[in-house]
């Protein structure tokens, strides 16, 4: 009788599990989104772009850090009570909740991993992610307008 060293195969089947698991998490990270400059008072932001439904619930999701001052900005067909939440997102984020004419709604911060609904106190098209706590360090309030926001 002739027995297999069975160690190598499951070795083999492993590192082929976790090299499918990777392209998984790597499927589900926006790449390659489309970017637009934004302003509010006196700062700029890099903002990717998420005007499709796929781009919109990817989000930031898997990632593990972002530039200073670049955000993802959400567009959206309709306005509507939008809400969001932190589902597979690694980093901790600060919302701006923006109305058609560009004035912040309301702002709230969201912490990593959660699913915590975070919501508009108004109906909005748009909805800028940026880096925890980047609107309260430049005191970028409601009522404050952003502008170069994308017409749909």
């Amino acid at each position: 009788m002739h027995l297999l060293n069975i160690k190598p195969i499951l070795l083999t089947l492993a590192g082929a599990a976790s090299f499918l698991i990777s392209i998984s998490t790597i499927a589900q990270v926006n790449t390659g989104l489309p970017t637009i400059e934004l302003k509010t008072g006196i700062y700029r932001i890099q903002a990717e772009l998420a005007d499709t439904p796929q781009a919109r619930e990817v989000g930031l999701m898997n990632r593990t850090s972002m530039p200073t001052n670049s955000g993802m900005l959400f567009v959206f067909e309709q306005k509507a009570g939008n809400c969001f939440w932190m589902k597979n997102t690694k980093i901790p984020l600060s919302i701006a909740f923006i109305a058609d004419d560009g004035k912040i709604v309301n702002i709230e911060e969201m912490q990593a991993d959660t699913t915590n609904n975070h919501c508009p106190t108004a109906p909005i098209r748009y909805a800028l992610e940026m880096n925890k706590q980047w609107f309260a360090e430049r005191v970028i309030i409601p009522g404050m307008t952003v502008t170069g926001l994308p017409k749909k």
